[in-house]
């Protein structure tokens, strides 16, 4: 279904999370380990999406986050799939601003005693020509860690007086050093998809997750974002593509909801839900460990999903 068809037609379960479980592992200790509870259905599926994100890949892997349409939940969506990989996996994740101009990776993300970003990062790529003798330590005066969640930030210019915009050969030169220090790459992308850095992004991506509210706006944006790129000549776009719904609200229409799991679902190779989080509306910096369990849950679901189409 294309994205006209979609405008001419106009459940996710909430499971408890790992903290639930916690009485397992009491039983067990309280009886010497003599009795040992077995997991039942959901935690199965909990230690099964944990295992999938954990896997080993061959090499580096990237997922570019798209959307052409402002409001789409990209930056939350690479900020809390930065938070579930780097937890997960123990770290070897960069979420990376590629905005044409400026984007709010750096605001939504955890600060940094620097200012620094992709601009200065380029002034500075000397310095990591020789592969012998650069070291991942001294990109820690470019990126931003966020500490307990175990991934690393890569801004974007975030200074109103700075003028020019980042070229493809800048991102595949800043792609190819990233690749060089981390295992998961994770690219939030502007509005523009004709911007140079844009189509260098998808390029580069291992995977694209096209990212939507449960909104009629976005979601016909993402669906002709689509056919642009199919009209472009991307091959296999369905396999290497899932999408990501967030409900903006706490209540949002069922009917519209379906309609946009049911088309998205033709179109990539799996849709996941993300339930709304009142942690996350003030469009400040993400407090990951306030994110509610439901929210938790279904981003570990989602990342799973990724994980295994990469």
């Amino acid at each position: 279904m294309t994205a006209t068809d979609f405008l001419d037609r106009r459940h996710d379960e909430k499971e408890p999370g790992p903290a639930t479980w916690g009485w397992r592992g009491r039983v067990r200790r309280w009886s010497g380990g003599l009795v040992k509870p077995q997991m039942g259905p959901r935690e199965q599926a909990y230690e099964k999406d944990r295992a999938q994100i954990q896997k080993d890949f061959d090499g580096p892997r990237s997922i570019a986050f798209v959307n052409p349409k402002g409001g789409a939940a990209k930056t939350t969506s690479v900020l809390a799939t930065g938070y579930t990989f780097g937890t997960v996996r123990g770290g070897g994740v960069v979420a990376w601003d590629n905005n044409e101009t400026r984007g709010t990776l750096g605001i939504r993300g955890s600060r940094s005693r620097h200012r620094n970003t992709t601009r200065e990062l380029l002034a500075e790529l000397g310095r990591f020509g020789d592969v012998h003798q650069s070291r991942i330590g001294d990109l820690g005066a470019f990126v931003r860690s966020q500490g307990d969640a175990h991934f690393d930030v890569l801004a974007s210019d975030e200074r109103p007086d700075v003028t020019g915009v980042i070229h493809a050969k800048d991102f595949l030169e800043v792609h190819a050093l990233l690749e060089r220090f981390y295992r998961v790459i994770l690219v939030d992308t502007g509005n523009n998809m004709r911007a140079e850095n844009w189509l260098a992004a998808a390029d580069a991506a291992d995977l694209l997750v096209v990212t939507s509210t449960v909104r009629e706006d976005t979601g016909y944006s993402g669906l002709w974002m689509l056919d642009a790129l199919q009209d472009a000549g991307y091959a296999n776009l369905k396999y290497r593509t899932i999408t990501v719904l967030s409900d903006p609200s706490e209540k949002v229409d069922p009917k519209l909801a379906a309609d946009l799991v049911a088309v998205y679902e033709q179109r990539t190779r799996g849709v996941y839900r993300v339930p709304y989080d009142p942690a996350l509306v003030s469009g400040s910096e993400v407090p990951y460990g306030r994110l509610s369990a439901a929210t938790q849950r279904s981003w570990l679901r989602a990342c799973a999903g990724m994980a295994a189409a990469l």
